[in-house]
């Protein structure tokens, strides 16, 4: 058997991979969080499937449920929100079923800020404006982060933030910010990013603790600070410029 841990995506059920639906569908245990993965996502599994909410769940209680199904040879897709590769805690969970000997696998999904920047209609790199996207979260009630990761040190190179478990902290998160981007740079927050409730908040740096909190955005939320935001005055690409030698493989 193997465990699959799959991207669920941002919310929306027909944002799932195929090869994720084919999974769902097939294994006989499926594990997700009930606070992220909506019932839509779930209604793919077999009609025989055992459903696992694991948001109540410490770590070693998840473990217990992936090394259960495992010795009764069923095949496991465990549901993460997003995509694997970021915040998922996924790496912590394959580490131990590594010492247990239990086999898996990652199928990647649709991350939260990609469905975001959509919600935004908003390509996050533009030529002459910003090439780099920072991917970073708030420390407030979560893991500290690395020395040198703290968010002021991370606004310093000017890119592109997008920012997870912000929302908590946005006024810190504002303070932190405001030094290298100054009040009038653009800033968007967007609320479950892909669901039927979907919010998007546009404002400027310097307003934007006061709209999260005035909103009453806790939780489920993206926030993008950056001059790409803007929309306008960006130079057109290389790509497709007529000037560019299309001789060339």
């Amino acid at each position: 058997m193997t465990v699959h841990f799959i991207g669920a995506g941002p919310g929306a059920a027909d944002l799932l991979t195929l090869r994720a639906q084919r999974i769902i569908a097939a294994a006989p245990v499926v594990v997700y969080a009930g606070s992220l993965v909506p019932p839509e996502v779930l209604a793919g599994a077999s009609p025989g499937a055992r459903l696992v909410d694991s948001a109540n769940l410490d770590l070693d209680a998840i473990i217990a449920e992936l090394v259960s199904a495992h010795l009764t040879g069923h095949d496991v897709a465990r549901l993460h929100s997003g995509d694997p590769s970021i915040f998922s805690a996924v790496a912590e969970q394959a580490r131990r079923l590594d010492d247990a000997g239990v086999p898996w696998q990652i199928v990647p999904g649709v991350p939260a800020f990609a469905a975001a920047a959509a919600a935004l209609r908003q390509e996050l790199t533009l030529p002459g404006v910003g090439q780099t996207v920072v991917l970073t979260r708030s420390a407030a009630r979560a893991t500290p982060m690395p020395p040198g990761e703290e968010l002021a040190s991370v606004a310093a190179t000017g890119a592109t933030l997008v920012l997870h478990l912000a929302v908590q902290n946005i006024e810190q998160v504002a303070a932190n910010l405001l030094p290298h981007y100054g009040r009038d740079c653009p800033a968007a927050v967007v609320v479950r990013a892909s669901w039927p409730d979907e919010e998007i908040v546009r404002c400027h740096l310097g307003d934007l603790a006061h709209q999260v909190q005035a909103r009453g955005i806790r939780r489920a939320a993206i926030v993008i600070v950056g001059r790409v935001l803007a929309g306008s005055g960006f130079d057109e690409s290389h790509l497709y410029s007529a000037d560019r030698d299309r001789s060339m493989p």
